[in-house]
């Protein structure tokens, strides 16, 4: 029964892929994106549509005010990594499959009213010590919400969205849908949205859900986990600029501080511009509140720059990045100074990075280049000190990796990425990457007989 449930999604998944690839590669007005929610497909309304357009487009009634939009994406990835954690653990040659699977419906009724549901089916098979947390959950509810658009003025709106939901803020920093990984975060809440031709702004109130790697069987928290607000202002030809506010709480938070109950309240500001010539992302967030009977103080700087050479042949860019993110700076003492990333993206400092956001200096020079119109190609270096040597080193998720409190040695490491992504066509992508992570003085240190690290993966995707 079990087996069945697992196999159904990705059965249904690759005949309806299969179906689209058959007709060729048909084109429409807009990409897949990053929340397929974020989707729209009424500007088929009028058209002659092909199999693949009419279900995108399928009216239910005779004026076609009300219709649905169908779409899903099966992902296959394969994962080989030597010396995980730096041979910590004495697992070496470690090589597994990933699988991702899922379908959605999009049900418009008027122009008022809309329902999106989504199921999502996450697989590991063959990883030597079992399934992380970002690897598998066989069976989920990954979306199931509804919006109300109770008030709209020309380009002017505002509505509720209420029910189990996908997050993503600004570049992923802190509320992050986690695409990277094989299983993507969600929350059940509710969330209210102004948006306009130039300002947006999100209020929000959201649950985190207990994740479990079975069929169907996740569990709301029933608390409050996550609250706030997140805005964006467009600037013409200027840039963009986000303010927000996040709050957050969690009965058992794990620093090297301690385990104890942590109610976290983060303001920060990010200002960016991305398209041809210059191009950055600034970002700073501060951090308070208490941490068992401790205060809260951490914060966190960002700067990332560089330069698109639209009309060079291969439309390079290079960039630069510097982060400083706090770290505890008297381990014991009952305070915290350790910044929470919240929720984050995996692989915001490389595609599988071993060290996380909390307590880091980086510096991160790389450079994009297109070496056919469809294959983009993204070189890294990442080179990683401790913020502070009284905390430790953490995973890309926030949570502890290794104490730190014990030497004095900052230096972690230094991490040698290459990526490559090859687009088929607007269905079907081949992404390949290798990492070399090199150990520094802290890791030699905390770590007898310590290892470097290499990663491989290849990734196959299929979206409708």
């Amino acid at each position: 029964m079990l087996e069945s449930s697992k196999s159904i999604l990705s059965k249904i998944l690759f005949m309806s892929i299969v179906s689209f690839l058959l007709i060729g590669n048909t084109a429409s007005a807009q990409s897949f994106k990053l929340l397929r929610y974020d989707e729209n497909y009424e500007f088929l309304k009028d058209s002659n549509r092909n199999f693949y357009e009419r279900l995108k487009f399928i009216p239910l009634n005779q004026d076609k005010e009300v219709y649905m939009s169908i779409g899903g994406e099966a992902r296959y990835e394969y994962v080989d990594f030597n010396n995980e954690d730096w041979g910590r653990f004495n697992i070496g040659h470690n090589n597994f499959l990933l699988q991702r699977y899922d379908l959605h419906a999009d049900v418009h009724l008027g122009k008022r009213i809309r329902i999106f549901a989504q199921l999502r089916s996450a697989l590991e098979d063959g990883r030597e010590n079992g399934a992380r947390g970002i690897d598998e959950d066989q069976l989920n509810v990954q979306n199931l919400f509804v919006d109300v658009n109770f008030w709209q003025q020309k380009d002017k709106k505002i509505t509720i969205r209420a029910g189990r939901q996908e997050l993503d803020y600004g570049s992923g920093r802190l509320i992050s849908v986690r695409e990277g990984p094989n299983a993507r975060l969600y929350f059940t809440g509710g969330k209210l949205m102004y948006t306009s031709s130039r300002v947006s702004i999100d209020a929000f109130a959201m649950m985190a859900d207990t994740v479990h790697t079975g069929v169907f069987d996740n569990k709301m928290s029933k608390q409050l986990n996550l609250w706030g607000a997140y805005s964006k202002i467009i600037f013409p030809k200027a840039g963009n600029l986000d303010l927000y506010y996040l709050g957050f709480r969690r009965d058992e938070s794990v620093f090297e501080e301690g385990i104890a109950p942590e109610r976290r309240h983060t303001i920060g500001s990010r200002l960016w511009k991305y398209g041809g010539g210059f191009i950055y992302n600034l970002e700073a967030a501060y951090q308070f509140g208490t941490f068992g009977s401790g205060n809260i103080n951490a914060w966190t700087g960002s700067v990332d720059i560089g330069y698109m050479f639209e009309n060079v042949k291969f439309k390079p860019t290079i960039n630069l990045r510097n982060d400083y993110i706090s770290g505890d700076k008297n381990q014991g003492n009952g305070n915290l100074q350790t910044f929470n990333p919240l929720y984050p993206k995996g692989g915001y400092f490389g595609f599988s990075p071993q060290v996380g956001p909390v307590n880091l200096i980086d510096i991160h020079p790389y450079a994009t280049m297109d070496l056919l119109p469809q294959l983009k190609m993204q070189v890294d270096v990442v080179l990683n000190w401790r913020f502070s040597t009284q905390d430790g080193v953490y995973r890309p998720s926030g949570i502890l990796n290794l104490r730190g409190s014990d030497s004095d040695e900052r230096y972690i490491g230094t991490a040698y990425l290459a990526n490559f992504t090859y687009s088929v066509n607007k269905y079907i992508s081949v992404v390949s990457g290798i990492q070399y992570f090199k150990t520094g003085a802290f890791i030699d240190d905390m770590i007898p007989n310590s290892k470097d690290g290499v990663f491989f993966n290849a990734r196959l995707g299929f979206k409708f």
